[in-house]
């Protein structure tokens, strides 16, 4: 069997690492917003490149707080991408606004810019370019529109640990951007996690508070807050994986690499296509096929090779935001390419004999 994510052999290989700091954690026995928070977060901003990093509970909360921070709440539209997770929508209105979708690129299928500018209305407060499977929206040109508009820019980078626009990591371009730790990301914990980076004192120091039920102060609440603090086991743990972050991004790439050099055969598979100016560290490697999908994903399935499907419903076909009144037909490209796309196994550790057996696998499926 080949899992999509193998997290066994990371943790194998680097056990005595892992158990080491969590020991250290409770013989130090402090467990919510410990030392160990503190120093990662300072890790983690330094490898961004960002000024600050919060630790928070999720990804979900990441994007959510950061909302807030931004000054984002009821009666704000935010826009965004139809084909991502259904966490940056949920973060939107959990921040109380309403979020406007948009389509995507046909290629990267990274958010339109086009479609995003006809999207704004008096309403608009904020844009988040969702960096999706590991590679970094046009971040120039979105900028550029949120400064024309007077618009807040909110990253999703729960999916682009470690990618760079132009040299830059993603994380450091909007007025804070989100990232997820769950433990299939680039960069995951041994459970649920998250982090905001700004470069903004302000927003940072809001996050302080929001995260902690908006208080500066135990027992004394100035302004509304959640319990979304990341927990000490959990930096700790993150603070060991971060070290081996960019290698890990190199072997992605590398295993892309041999994937792309297998599959260039066949001109009916649809390789990932490479943004413009933008690296990629392949969080997912989602390729479009030929035929019927759910029959490939049967023999691959057979064949020994677990797949996913990143997603297959865009958001505005989602029942739960039927009240958004938008229809099938609506963005076109999203709701093609949900219809066609397969993500193949994808972490470090997949070995070359992995990635040519499930690479022979599907071209066989396909034929």
């Amino acid at each position: 069997m080949i899992p999509f994510v193998d997290l066994k052999t990371q943790c194998a290989r680097h056990r005595e690492e892992f158990l080491n700091a969590i020991m250290q954690v409770i013989d130090n026995a402090s467990f919510i917003l410990g030392n160990e928070v503190a120093i990662f977060e300072q890790q983690f901003a330094q490898f961004i490149g960002a000024s600050y990093a919060v630790g928070v509970a999720s990804g979900t909360d990441a994007l959510h707080l950061a909302l807030r921070a931004a000054g984002i709440g009821r009666g704000d539209e935010v826009i965004t991408v139809a084909n991502t997770f259904y966490a940056t929508t949920a973060a939107i209105e959990l921040a109380g606004a309403r979020p406007v979708l948009v389509d995507c690129d046909p290629k990267t299928y990274l958010i339109d810019r086009a479609g995003l500018e006809q999207a704004i209305t008096s309403k608009t407060r904020a844009i988040i370019p969702v960096h999706l499977y590991g590679q970094v929206a046009p971040m120039d040109e979105i900028s550029e529109l949120a400064h024309t508009h007077n618009l807040m820019v909110i990253e999703d980078a729960c999916q682009a640990h470690g990618a760079t626009y132009k040299g830059r990591n993603a994380g450091t371009f909007g007025n804070a951007a989100a990232f997820s730790f769950y433990p299939g990301k680039n960069l995951g914990a041994f459970g649920d996690g998250g982090a905001v980076t700004t470069n903004d004192k302000t927003v940072y120091e809001k996050l302080l508070a929001l995260r902690n039920y908006g208080s500066p102060q135990k027992y004394y609440h100035p302004q509304f807050g959640i319990n979304s603090r990341l927990d000490s086991i959990q930096a700790a743990v993150l603070s060991v994986k971060l070290r081996y972050l960019a290698e890990w991004n190199a072997l992605r790439v590398r295993a892309a690499e041999r994937y792309r050099s297998n599959l260039a055969c066949c001109k009916d598979i649809v390789l990932p296509a490479l943004a413009p100016h933008s690296t990629h560290i392949y969080h997912l490697f989602v390729v479009q096929v030929p035929g019927n999908r759910d029959t490939i994903l049967e023999i691959m399935s057979q064949h020994g090779i677990q797949c996913g499907i990143h997603y297959p419903i865009p958001l505005h076909l989602q029942k739960a935001y039927a009240y958004l009144g938008y229809h099938e037909g609506d963005f076109p490209n999203a709701e093609a390419i949900a219809k066609k796309i397969i993500s193949l196994p994808m972490f470090p550790e997949i070995t070359e004999e992995q990635i040519d057996y499930i690479s022979a696998t599907l071209l066989k499926a396909i034929q």
